[in-house]
């Protein structure tokens, strides 16, 4: 297999990336064939998934956008991937140019590749570390430059949580990243759970074995355990809920392209949290 010029050097180009299949569900061109016939095995027991990343991505823009209108001009993606068209930076720099943006991502592809999209952005930076270890990122030198803690920040754990098992505690990773952040700050936060999906839970499991057999077990969690991620937050009106269904742009598609009449957009959860 031929290393591309954007694979950087020291990685395995012949293991599944979760990042890079995210890539290929969004359309993306920074992805392997192991990447694609990964997504497509997924994609046998759960065709809509797609739909779900699409409707994930739109309201992840939805609320940068209601962040910066409410304020808040500084962000903390963690588990940002591979960037793709209108990511954090540039939805945030369109409302308010000096917006600060960090990256975090332990994806050696993602970070490489953010590196170089981001060559010439001096208000965004890129950390390479991984949510298990919040002092880590709390640390970075590249959080340190961009980032003022002792004002709001938003905090986006966008469809990452649920790649963490709770052996790796994840409730008291969110719970120190809580505690680091002034009051104002935001939590924008999707997660992935069987309630919603369009299929039985039977079915809709194999998905969740294909990422098991990558090594990248995907964790699908209920609405209560999903909540328990925002607690010493105060949920922003509409609550938990499907992600077309946080804050929608117009009453059918809306121009973040979510395709609501399908039924698999509204897969697991959505929400914005404020800290008191």
């Amino acid at each position: 297999m031929e290393r591309p010029a954007w694979a950087p050097p020291g990685i395995d180009i012949s293991v599944p990336s979760v990042s890079r299949i995210y890539d290929y569900y969004l359309g993306g061109s920074h992805n392997f064939e192991v990447d694609r016939q990964a997504a497509r095995r997924a994609m046998e027991f759960m065709p809509g998934l797609p739909k779900i990343m699409q409707a994930n991505r739109a309201f992840m823009r939805r609320a940068v956008r209601h962040a910066v209108a409410e304020g808040v001009t500084q962000f903390l993606d963690i588990g940002s991937g591979i960037p793709t068209f209108g990511n954090v930076h540039e939805i945030a720099h369109a409302a308010s140019p000096r917006a600060r943006v960090v990256y975090v991502d332990h994806d050696p592809v993602a970070v490489a590749h953010s590196h170089a999209v981001l060559l010439d952005e001096e208000y965004t930076g890129v950390v390479a570390a991984d949510l298990r270890r919040p002092k880590e990122i709390l640390a970075a030198p590249e959080a340190g430059r961009l980032l003022d803690f002792d004002r709001p920040v938003a905090l986006l754990l966008v469809a990452v949580l649920h790649f963490l098992e709770d052996t790796d505690n994840p409730y008291e990773a969110v719970a120190e990243l809580r505690d680091a952040l002034a009051p104002g700050s935001l939590l924008i936060l999707t997660h992935a759970s069987y309630e919603g999906i369009p299929l039985a839970e039977e079915v809709a499991s194999g998905t969740v074995g294909v990422y098991r057999d990558i090594r990248n077990p995907l964790v699908m969690r209920t609405r209560d355990q999903i909540a328990r991620f925002f607690e010493g937050f105060d949920m922003v009106e509409p609550g938990l809920v499907s992600m077309p269904d946080w804050r929608p742009d117009r009453a059918e598609g809306g121009e973040d392209g979510e395709a609501p009449e399908d039924p698999y957009a509204f897969s697991g959860y959505a929400g914005v949290g404020r800290k008191a």
